[in-house]
């Protein structure tokens, strides 16, 4: 036990004397002599011993501790390190933690712990090893080969500096030639391949394809290990999200399944059959305000879908970019409206070009030129509105707390059709004179 001065201040000099050392023989002993061991060393201490642990084995640990004692070195972590802790805990153990945080450490964490939808840091495994620099290649021997009687998850073994930066992975046949008392930073290849914890999973399942890996480290924006990626685990996020996504997209929620009941299924799509219904109507509204010109010039019908389709094939571009944008955390708040400007700028000249070529068919097609340039005209404007939405509205929806998966298409079709109908038929009533 270490309830005793003379054996504690041993246990003090010993984890002063060579901490990596220390750290390596609490891992040997049972979770309740190593928690008890930790607890009765100073605050300052047991943050350098705990942080020259295995991530699992430290939360494991810090479990079991006492709250007075957590009171006292949580304040004393980094948020990157008590966020790894905080990512092996159950839940349970991770609110009974938690409460005895600093209100900004439980900021920090709860930001780094918030990966977007799809990314890759939704999806990866917190079960892999990680040496620090200075283990010795001994060491790092006898460690593994512990940890594979317990059948602890080994792939590939990643080394890092104090600071939990990933700087290097061990080749296993680098490791058993290397002389026993070398250190791992003098053995380990440094130009280790990692994914970033937001990048998106089809990208990361790409990459890993392309190389050829069946894992790879995660790590964040300052180069800290995160957890680890599986080639299988990225191609089954990669389904998931696709069928989810495609679901939504469509008004079908993202957690119905071919097997669902009648009822259930009812309940996730009438909702937005409605809204889809009334956004029709709206369009509707918006032709029937032309009626006359339509009545008089029957040509102008021929080409309503033409404008439709084309503003709402625009706007699904724009759509596309920025919510790649949105699930990367690529569009600060600084950043948004140029971001938008961009799409309209893009619209502009994607207008321009688009509604030329359509003036020029409108022109052969009827023989009046002065169709041409009405149906030009508003393709031109249904396209920078095209952009401008295309934009905007996954953003806006964002901002207000709704899904922009489930919502942008819907209304982004109706925005294009009515400013397309607007714009075209708005034209063609300026222009009458010289089409009828």
């Amino acid at each position: 036990m270490v309830d005793t001065e003379s054996l504690l201040s041993m246990v003090q000099q010993y984890f002063e004397h060579d901490i990596a050392a220390a750290s390596q023989s609490l891992e040997s002993m049972s979770e309740g002599e190593a928690t008890e061991m930790i607890e009765a060393l100073p605050p300052e201490l047991a943050v350098r011993a705990i942080k020259h642990l295995q991530i699992s084995y430290a939360a494991r640990l810090l479990k079991d501790t006492r709250e007075e004692f957590l009171q006292k070195i949580f304040p004393l972590l980094n948020s990157q390190f008590a966020a790894s802790i905080i990512m092996h805990l159950p839940q349970d153990a991770r609110e009974r933690i938690k409460e005895h945080m600093p209100d900004k450490l439980k900021d920090q964490i709860r930001e780094l712990l918030e990966y977007p939808e799809g990314s890759v840091g939704r999806i990866m495994s917190t079960d892999f090893l990680t040496f620090r620099k200075d283990v010795s290649a001994q060491e790092a021997i006898e460690e593994i080969r512990s940890l594979a009687k317990k059948r602890f998850p080994l792939s590939y073994v990643y080394v890092v500096d104090d600071d939990n930066h990933l700087i290097g992975v061990i080749n296993m046949r680098d490791l058993m030639l290397a002389s026993p008392d070398m250190a791992l930073e003098l053995i380990i290849r440094k130009d280790v391949f990692s994914i970033h914890c937001f990048l998106d999973r089809n990208e990361a399942a790409n990459e890993l394809a392309r190389r050829k890996y069946f894992a790879a480290p995660v790590i964040d924006s300052e180069n800290h290990i995160l957890g680890i990626i599986k080639a299988e685990r990225l191609i089954q996020g990669v389904q998931e999200d696709v069928t989810k996504d495609m679901q939504r997209m469509f008004g079908v929620g993202g957690d119905e399944r071919v097997s669902s009941g009648i009822m259930f299924s009812i309940k996730k799509r009438l909702p937005w059959l409605h809204v889809n219904l009334a956004t029709a109507f709206l369009a509707a509204a918006v032709v029937s305000l032309f009626e006359g010109i339509i009545a008089k010039l029957t040509i102008l019908a021929v080409f309503l879908p033409v404008v439709a389709g084309q503003g709402g094939n625009a706007g699904a571009q724009s759509l596309a970019v920025v919510m790649r944008g949105i699930v990367m955390r690529e569009i600060p708040r600084d950043k948004v409206f140029s971001i938008i400007m961009k799409e309209v700028k893009l619209g502009a000249i994607n207008g321009a070009i688009i509604g030329a070529v359509t003036a020029v068919v409108a022109w052969i097609w009827n023989g009046n030129p002065y169709l041409g340039i009405v149906i030009g005209l508003g393709m031109f404007f249904n396209l920078i509105f095209a952009g401008l939405s295309g934009s905007s509205i996954p953003i806006l929806m964002k901002r207000i707390g709704i899904d922009p998966a489930q919502s942008s298409s819907i209304i982004l079709t109706t925005v294009t059709d009515v400013m397309g109908f607007i714009a075209f038929l708005g034209f063609a009533v300026l222009f009458q004179r010289f089409l009828i």
